[in-house]
């Protein structure tokens, strides 16, 4: 999916909400656990639930890596079962020398090799141009850089002054000279607020990817207030809140209300803006 159709997906569905797909076996409602794969089963009903509310769904492969070899089938059912009209991001966070990097993109984004073909992945910037070029050679795949992350430890490194400002700064200001905007795009989480100013006078065409809303307490409307640009620009991913919104036989239902309320607010804001 190019940034086009990214984009006028959102004006179709009227939302730029990405779905976290992160379950945890013992967080899954009970009655799931009768079937033979309950991720699997979790993860179809989700999708089912929200597939004409969101623009992008997110599996964090840690979430399957975990699991040993049921766990790398199930994400790669989950990919295949994700509907073509959502933008498919790998949350793998991936980042080594050269060649190793060259594998990592095989195995995401070669369907041939890997039998998983993912529009996107996240990747860590820190080892260089050598270590995301690889990446980029997939020319019709994204990759999403980490910028600002939303964790409590984020201020360790990435808010670290250089000569030429913070550090995520020479990130976005560096790596934006390996891809344009049709390719690259960062992680911003949601609770840095009007850093994202800042952030579009860096980076002022690029979409972001910005988790932290609901659960972890970011503001759409901060968010939104200082992140759209005139394409969007933003991909909003919830995971928790929408997905744990319920843990009964009704939990699709739940997490479809959830998603629901994001939309709504979304599709208002859109509104304001003039983009839909």
């Amino acid at each position: 999916m190019n940034k086009n159709q990214l984009f006028e997906q959102i004006k179709i569905k009227k939302s730029f909400l990405c779905v976290g797909l992160d379950p945890v076996l013992e967080n899954l409602p009970k009655h799931l656990l009768k079937y033979e794969n309950p991720v699997l089963e979790f993860n179809k009903q989700i999708i089912d639930a929200t597939k004409d509310l969101c623009v992008a769904y997110k599996p964090n492969t840690a979430f399957y890596e975990s699991m040993g070899l049921k766990g790398w089938d199930t994400l790669l059912k989950t990919w295949a079962y994700l509907p073509k009209d959502t933008l498919s991001i790998a949350d793998a966070k991936r980042g080594d020398i050269g060649n190793t990097s060259a594998m990592y993109a095989d195995a995401f984004f070669n369907e041939e090799k890997s039998g998983m073909g993912f529009d996107a992945v996240t990747v860590a910037p820190y080892m260089g141009s050598d270590s995301v070029g690889p990446f980029l050679n997939y020319k019709d795949k994204w990759v999403i850089l980490l910028a600002l992350t939303s964790n409590a430890g984020h201020s360790d490194f990435q808010l670290h002054q250089t000569p030429d400002g913070k550090l995520y700064e020479e990130v976005i200001r560096i790596s934006s000279q390996w891809a344009d905007s049709g390719q690259l795009m960062y992680v911003v989480g949601a609770t840095r607020g009007a850093e994202f100013e800042n952030i579009r006078r860096l980076a002022p065409d690029h979409f972001l990817l910005v988790p932290g809303i609901g659960a972890q307490g970011g503001s759409l409307s901060e968010v939104c207030k200082y992140g759209l640009n005139k394409e969007c620009g933003l991909l909003v991913n919830s995971a928790r809140a929408i997905i744990y919104a319920g843990n009964g036989e009704d939990f699709g239902e739940k997490a479809r209300e959830e998603a629901l309320k994001v939309q709504q607010e979304m599709e208002q804001i859109l509104t304001a803006a003039n983009l839909i």
